[in-house]
């Protein structure tokens, strides 16, 4: 079953201190003032701040589901979720993992061993 946008607007507060808020017209989701998930909804997608060995990791695991985002931003690890080819497990682990590359450390810290339940 795919993901919906309403999906992500669910999960991604569910994270410590996460906040919705926008960049360029489209929802995103901050930790410590910093993006680490935009969603395009009227493409259905998800874009999430990884490490480059974050994104590689994604992508070899899911490959139908994440992309690298074109040019330089997919280099340095932005990557493109296709919420209609995920499961609501691979969106809950993309989120965490997104906000765990953005996350101040000490944030971390407290949060060892975070998953995000519905």
């Amino acid at each position: 079953m795919s993901c919906l946008a309403e999906d992500v607007r669910a999960l991604a507060p569910m994270l410590p201190e996460a906040s919705e808020g926008a960049h360029r017209g489209n929802p995103d989701f901050r930790v410590g003032g910093r993006v680490f998930a935009t969603l395009w909804i009227d493409e259905a997608r998800l874009v999430l701040r990884l490490t480059p060995e974050a994104q590689a990791a994604v992508i070899e695991a899911e490959p139908e589901a994440f992309d690298p985002v074109p040019g330089a931003w997919g280099t340095r690890g932005w990557t493109s979720l296709d919420l209609d080819a995920c499961e609501e497990e691979t969106l809950r682990s993309a989120l965490l993992r997104a906000w765990h590359c953005t996350a101040p450390p000490g944030l971390i810290a407290r949060y060892a061993g975070l998953a995000i339940d519905p």
